[in-house]
């Protein structure tokens, strides 16, 4: 009965939309309902960038996680404790201060999901042998996405339906208590499915021996050969697209005289929500299998390209303006596509050029810390950018911000310069 309850397709499916549907929750709904609320998109960016800070340094308090009796304890702790603090954004709302009630909650929830991510793929790796990571791997980034399909798809269209129908506060009230109500229902199932998954005693089971061991790491990953470069790459890699994924949704819903395509709120959902969702799924099956052909050196160029596809979609969109609904999600697919088949190319290069060594998990979730950190920092200057250029310079000026990635990329080694000690890296979601 036991081992029927944790068979791993009872428990992937509700982790990894766990993972998901609190980070698309702050990174994407938040931006949409700031937009509803008539703030300027400068103020968006710089919320959108503060609140996305949690995943730059979540690697700092990793290593202090194993000092708990299990990974699944932590697991179920945060996915309870991050649906409150999202399901009190509804109470947030009812005040006149309601913005700086709602980033403070929203902060505590990032927070929460940063770690969550940690512990999530941890018990992932830990509960299956090496072949079932691998075959459930799908598994995990098809229910991480679906947290993307239910906030940006699902709730934008509600959202947009209630906006009409009861105002814009009701309306994204009723958002986020959905969310912080699903997200302790996941909690609650997974207290009852997820495997226990004890940590690992370590020889020094203290604060004090797992801070040691920390600055060992720390230190490490600043010895690696060419660890400035592959810095310089990891963060460059995102410089476009970390200011389309910001500024582009607020496009959509600008209004056309001020260069925008005017769209609703329900209308976003439906292009992003729908084809958008499968176009980035498609893409990044795609782009995996094509850089698994091709090889990391060979492909880096066209991953790279991919992963801009979307700057060039939108400089189009800012230019032709379409009205079409249809031919404006035939556009939204392309960049969706493009996002996902090129994004393997930064999780490869973290994975096989950076990462291997003596403390090879780590130094991954430390690249991944770098990736975030450029995604901030182009993502906080996005919207003071594009309010001083318009939406048409501004989406010229991304295709521009490509460039210097794409030169460095035919330069620097797509190798490793260290051998892997064989620890584990994990799987990407």
């Amino acid at each position: 009965m036991d081992a029927a309850r944790h068979n791993p397709l009872k428990w992937i499916p509700t982790l990894y939309l766990a993972q998901g549907l609190p980070y698309f929750a702050i990174a994407l709904v938040f931006g949409q309902m700031m937009k509803s609320m008539n703030m300027s998109n400068a103020e968006i960016s710089h919320w959108l960038a503060f609140l996305g800070g949690a995943w730059i340094f979540k690697p700092l308090w990793s290593p202090f996680l194993e000092l708990a009796s299990s990974k699944k304890l932590v697991v179920v702790s945060l996915q309870l404790f991050g649906g409150v603090c999202l399901g009190l954004v509804a109470l947030a709302l009812q005040f006149p201060f309601w913005l700086s009630a709602s980033v403070a909650v929203l902060f505590l929830a990032s927070i929460a999901s940063a770690t969550h991510d940690i512990s999530c793929d941890g018990l992932y790796i830990a509960s299956l042998s090496k072949k079932g990571q691998a075959q459930y791997a799908g598994w995990t980034g098809t229910f991480f996405n679906a947290g993307r399909l239910l906030a940006q798809g699902g709730l934008l269209t509600l959202a947009g339906h209630l906006e009409k129908t009861q105002g814009v506060t009701s309306a994204w009230t009723v958002i986020f208590g959905i969310i912080g109500l699903t997200m302790c229902a996941l909690g609650s199932y997974n207290f009852w499915a997820l495997p226990i998954s004890p940590n690992a005693r370590m020889d020094d089971h203290t604060v004090a021996g797992v801070a040691r061991t920390l600055k060992e790491v720390i230190l490490d990953y600043f010895r690696k050969p060419g660890i400035w470069v592959s810095i310089l790459f990891i963060i460059l890699f995102r410089a476009g697209e970390a200011q389309v994924q910001t500024i582009g949704p607020l496009f959509l819903r600008e209004a056309r005289e001020a260069g925008g395509l005017g769209l609703s709120t329900a209308e976003v959902g439906a292009v992003y929500g729908t084809s958008g969702t499968i176009a980035f799924i498609v893409g990044s099956i795609a782009g995996g299998y094509f850089t698994s052909w091709l090889s990391l050196r060979r492909a880096i160029l066209f991953l790279i390209l991919a992963v801009n596809l979307p700057n060039l979609v939108f400089y189009y969109l800012s230019h032709a303006l379409p009205s079409e609904l249809t031919l404006i999600g035939m556009a939204l697919s392309v960049e969706m596509f493009g996002y996902g088949f090129g994004f393997v190319g930064v999780i490869l290069y973290m994975m096989q050029v950076v990462a291997p060594g003596k403390y090879t998990t780590a130094h991954y979730a430390f690249s991944t810390g770098v990736m975030q950190l450029g995604f901030v920092l182009f993502r906080w200057i996005s919207g003071d950018i594009q309010m001083a250029l318009g939406y048409k310079n501004f989406f010229l000026w991304v295709l521009v911000a490509a460039i210097p990635v794409t030169i460095l990329s035919q330069f620097i080694p797509m190798e490793s310069r260290q051998q892997s000690s064989g620890d584990a890296v994990p799987e990407a979601a």
